[in-house]
């Protein structure tokens, strides 16, 4: 029996983010290459700080900074605490972290600095990328074992960006300590792709798989989740 899964899409929705333009015919794409049924709803991040727990996965698009960062936040606190399955990219890695950051590893006052650009330096963990990836390719290299590394089939990979802000790498140690596994990183060792191994499906990367071809294949990632929502519906 097919389910039809709820999909919550977190973003203030744009004609002018690319991203956005490709959400409808990455859906269509898997309902008709992968059988698997998304009913979307776009959330604005102003009203995602609530009413997420039915659905069957969260996915938090690029276009930051958001009009709301705390619901941003709570929308990715939402996933994480029910076992929602959970994409982020882009911002919603950056946006990711910052609720690990803040929830789990007790750093309250763990801050994006494009967000906020008065953020002291003690407490930024999204910070300015020394070289801008906006409109950039970039080779990842994948951690054997990971889920990144079964879902995509690889160890090594092409992505596209569009972001200048990344992790602060002073501030991925305490992350790893408390369970994050950074398991995607560019040739220097920044963080690109994390993940929970713990969630049923929790994984964000800095790059932007729905900017992958043309449009009508659907990245590996994004079907990883849409295959995690579909689960989830069956299990409700």
């Amino acid at each position: 029996m097919n389910f039809t899964a709820r999909i919550a899409l977190v973003g203030d929705r744009s004609d002018a983010v690319r991203s956005h333009n490709r959400i409808p015919g990455l859906l269509e794409a898997l309902r008709l290459r992968d059988g698997l049924d998304l009913d979307a709803y776009w959330i604005p991040t102003e009203e995602a700080g609530r009413g997420l727990e039915g659905f069957d996965a969260v996915w938090v698009l690029p276009g930051s900074p958001y009009r709301s960062e705390a619901g941003a936040v709570a929308a990715i606190h939402t996933a994480r605490e029910h076992g929602i399955p959970f994409l982020g990219t882009c911002g919603g890695f950056q946006h990711a972290l910052l609720e690990f950051a803040r929830n789990v590893c007790g750093l309250d006052r763990a801050g994006h600095t494009e967000n906020d650009p008065a953020t002291g330096d003690e407490d930024a963990l999204i910070v300015p990328l020394s070289c801008s990836l906006v409109g950039h390719e970039g080779a990842v290299r994948i951690a054997p074992g990971s889920r990144a590394a079964q879902l995509i089939g690889t160890e090594r990979m092409q992505a596209r960006y569009h972001c200048s802000f990344g992790l602060n790498p002073e501030r991925l140690a305490v992350l790893r300590a408390h369970g994050l596994l950074v398991t995607g990183t560019d040739e220097a060792g920044e963080a690109r792709i994390a993940e929970l191994p713990d969630h049923p499906f929790f994984l964000a990367t800095l790059f932007q798989p729905e900017l992958d071809g043309d449009g009508t294949r659907v990245h590996p990632l994004i079907r990883g989740l849409a295959t995690a929502a579909t689960d989830h519906a069956a299990a409700r």
